[in-house]
């Protein structure tokens, strides 16, 4: 009898046999090649390979779901490419249409490979190792001896030194197997990272993420107006938000000698009732409460500005936020005074926490820390355009219908400096506060991600160290010296170069087992 390598004796994989391909007149045919072809594991790790590669540009480009200023002023910027860009997704990669169809597809292509995968495991487990081949000598590892004792003997000694092994005595044969929890590792691998996606979509149709820039000493309260930008899920229920108010009480950075950041804290009281607590979210620290998650992702400086009209009266005291353009904090804002009594006024304004001046009058920082800020304004007077009705970025200014003043030519102020324009107007730059951008996120599926992440590692385990051996034996009396002859035959699905070593202690162990020796 010749041993084929796909007998059931030594086959010892779960993966599907080949459909035979239809023939002519299958009006079904097409659609049977192409479900096998989309469900095969060769077409998933494609797919996985092309969601990896779809996730890049959500890397190297500011995305709305974290860091939405970046992207405002990532289209100031690029006024050509940027709405192209935008058009394209791409600073939505997460939520795109594409991103969508390659999860999508990823995940029917691995629920359609697994399905049966997992049908022929569970069948295999509750079988029993096939019958011993009639040529053990054709495996890939065998040997034979003689020996005194008798074939009851030699097999009851077998079954004793395999009993760690799943065994099988039939007559004067012995089949013995085990590492299956090899192939349920790497079933469970899979499965979990089917319930993984499971659980990532289940965030996106269900869960909610809503940034808002605080300065300090304001708060926010989790609801959908409080927030400058939002990203619910497609099935969100506002109902569901977590009841919780945040107060930003002080918010501390600290930097290197070469100005690397070191540290960021967002000292913060929070609450849900009128009882509040203190706490301090830091990066890869967020605060926790209940099914929300409170994030700090971001931060930058709030200059406070007083702007006089000409009879001296205040007609504008805030702290504007300007937000960071390079990684010494160099950083832009707007100021807009609307209600002055008369025409109205624009600032274009760049605060530089640690200024220095070249020969030309252009200021820098040179470090992200607030030791020498210098406000540096140009101002507009005239129309603010709010009389049209369409909504304006609190960080842009269209000077459209405003003239600059004093001939464009801006003035840097230090802190407590003032800036008197033409028409007896004057601004004050009284001191710099900070602020910090937190991102409230409430994801139903992070417990199934969770699960699904411990379960692809443990499966990842068993896949790597769980060997898949097959071991047969049989004993027979041999006609011509009335002896036993014992045959011994092995097969490895993993690692076969390592088998004979395994296979060959095995052996000695047996021989040397009294009762089966040789």
């Amino acid at each position: 009898m010749t041993l084929q390598t796909e007998d059931d004796a030594v086959r010892m994989s779960t993966q599907p046999r080949p459909v035979p391909v239809a023939g002519r007149g299958d009006l079904f045919g097409p659609l049977r090649t192409g479900w096998r072809q989309l469900t095969s594991m060769r077409t998933a790790l494609l797919l996985l390979f092309l969601l990896a590669l779809a996730a890049v540009p959500g890397g190297f480009l500011p995305q709305r779901q974290v860091n939405p200023l970046r992207v405002t002023q990532y289209l100031a910027d690029h006024r050509t490419v940027g709405p192209l860009m935008d058009r394209l997704q791409l600073f939505d990669v997460f939520s795109s249409a594409w991103f969508a169809a390659v999860y999508l597809l990823l995940f029917v292509s691995l629920a359609g490979c697994l399905l049966p995968r997992t049908r022929l495991h569970l069948r295999a487990l509750r079988s029993k190792p096939p019958r011993v081949p009639a040529g053990l000598t054709r495996l890939p590892a065998s040997t034979s001896w003689e020996t005194d004792a008798a074939p009851d003997d030699v097999v009851v000694a077998a079954e004793q030194l395999l009993r760690s092994w799943r065994v099988v005595r039939r007559g004067d044969g012995l089949s013995a197997e085990k590492g299956y929890l090899r192939e349920t590792g790497n079933l469970l691998f899979h499965i979990s990272l089917v319930l993984l996606l499971v659980g990532i979509a289940l965030g996106a149709f269900r869960g909610f993420k809503g940034t808002v820039l605080v300065k300090e000493g304001q708060g926010f309260s989790n609801t959908v107006i409080s927030y400058d930008d939002i990203h619910p899920g497609r099935r969100f229920d506002p109902g569901t938000l977590v009841p919780l108010t945040v107060k930003l009480d002080d918010f501390a950075a600290t930097y290197g000698p070469d100005g690397k950041a070191l540290t960021f804290d967002a000292r913060v009281h929070w609450g849900t009732r009128a009882v509040t607590t203190a706490y301090d979210i830091r990066v890869n620290h967020p605060l926790h409460v209940g099914a929300a998650k409170v994030y700090l992702i971001g931060h930058g400086y709030a200059p406070h500005v007083v702007v006089r009209n000409p009879r001296g009266d205040v007609v504008d005291d805030r702290r504007v936020p300007c937000l960071p353009q390079d990684s010494q904090f160099l950083s832009k804002c707007v100021i807009k005074v609307g209600d002055t009594g008369g025409q109205q006024l624009g600032f274009r304004g760049v605060l530089t926490p640690t200024t220095v001046t070249d020969a030309g009058g252009r200021v820098a920082s040179v470090a992200p820390a607030l030791t020498r800020p210098f406000l540096t304004l140009v101002a507009f007077q005239g129309d603010l355009g709010y009389d049209g009705g369409t909504p304006q970025s609190v960080y842009s200014l269209d000077t459209t219908a405003m003239k600059p003043l004093d001939g464009g030519r801006a003035h840097a102020l230090p802190p407590g400096g003032l800036f008197r324009l033409p028409d007896g107007s004057s601004l004050t730059y009284v001191g710099t506060d900070e602020w910090a951008t937190f991102q409230v996120t409430q994801d139903p599926g992070k417990g199934l991600a969770l699960l699904a992440s411990v379960g692809m590692v443990g499966g990842l385990l068993l896949s790597l160290f769980v060997r898949r051996r097959r071991v047969w034996l049989r004993a027979g009396a041999a006609p011509a010296s009335g002896r036993t002859v014992v045959e011994v035959g092995g097969l490895a699905r993993t690692d076969p170069e390592t088998f004979r070593t395994e296979f060959d202690s095995l052996v000695e162990r047996l021989r040397t087992t009294p009762g089966a020796g040789g």
